[in-house]
């Protein structure tokens, strides 16, 4: 028994020297006295993304739904700030997916007559290419010439991407919505209702306030290419977003997604005529009737599956 004892005592004492050692905690600070941000740590989590398999036979219902995420809304307001390119510790979203592109991520060419977007190979846009789809405005305004009308230069020589900052603040300072694809379906295995992003689009910013006459038209024309999500993510995970008061609560973008930390509203969802809520609604207050609708039908869903 007195042996037992001793080894607890050991094993307790060895706990408390090891919890001590500095050399295995993270610390507050770096060697020069600044905050660290645990950079390495996220470096290595975006390796080894978490993801859930869902088998194909438990999914019995499923419903693609499209939003748009307005980063003028408070709630969104950490997907926008920064607007300045060269903060050295948080980017906004677009300055995420400039580095991405830049850095390989595969961009898709959008569908100029429905908003569904495709991931064939046929729609990727070659790395050549890519420069046309970060212009800081619409091509009949800007002079194509001009190397700084590109957010993404193209080196033909050496075929890298890189960043051009010279007009980017006054260009992202209107980059304010981005386009989701979600889809959100029902697990029988696990009883419960998932919703997962699927891909991601930038809306062009610069282009007129819209067309009361055809806006789901309006609407297609705006977007600029799209991101499948699984492969921006490792991207997501490797930044920290700019923190609200507390600046320890840190966040990655990764994390503010999965959480669905944002805010956002319905714009159409899948049916057999494939139409847009803006393909059928004639005012704004039909619009917004259809919207709560859709929410509504998919908050009560899971519900409605059981009974009391």
């Amino acid at each position: 028994m007195k042996k037992v004892s001793l080894l607890l005592t050991l094993f307790a004492f060895i706990g408390v020297v090891s919890a001590q050692n500095p050399h295995q905690v993270n610390s507050f600070f770096e060697p020069n006295g600044m905050v660290r941000l645990e950079t390495q740590e996220l470096a290595l989590a975006s390796d080894s993304l978490v993801t859930i398999q869902h088998r194909a036979e438990d999914v019995v219902w499923r419903r693609d739904i499209y939003r748009i995420i307005d980063m003028r809304q408070k709630q969104n307001f950490q997907l926008y700030f920064p607007v300045m390119p060269d903060d050295p510790t948080y980017w906004s979203l677009y300055r995420l997916v400039l580095d991405a592109v830049s850095n390989g991520l595969t961009i898709y060419r959008p569908d100029q007559y429905v908003i569904k977007p495709t991931f064939s190979p046929d729609r990727i846009i070659p790395k050549k290419e890519v420069p046309d789809y970060f212009m800081t405005g619409t091509w009949a305004d800007l002079d194509r010439e001009d190397p700084d009308t590109y957010l993404l230069q193209y080196d033909s020589a050496t075929q890298v991407l890189t960043p051009n900052f010279t007009r980017y603040e006054n260009y992202v300072r209107n980059q304010v919505k981005f386009l989701v694809q979600e889809v959100v379906f029902f697990n029988k295995h696990t009883s419960r209702l998932y919703k997962k992003i699927i891909a991601i689009a930038p809306l062009q910013p610069d282009m007129a306030s819209g067309d009361d006459e055809n806006p789901s038209e309006f609407m297609r024309s705006s977007i600029k290419f799209w991101m499948l999500f699984d492969e921006l993510r490792p991207w997501l995970a490797k930044r920290y977003m700019i923190p609200t008061q507390n600046e320890q609560k840190r966040v990655t973008f990764d994390e503010f997604f999965q959480k669905r930390l944002f805010t956002s509203y319905i714009i159409g969802e899948s049916n057999m005529y494939n139409r847009m809520i803006l393909d059928y609604c004639k005012t704004e207050v039909e619009a917004k009737r259809e919207q709560a609708r859709i929410e509504s039908e998919l908050l009560t869903f899971e519900q409605d599956l059981w009974e009391y």
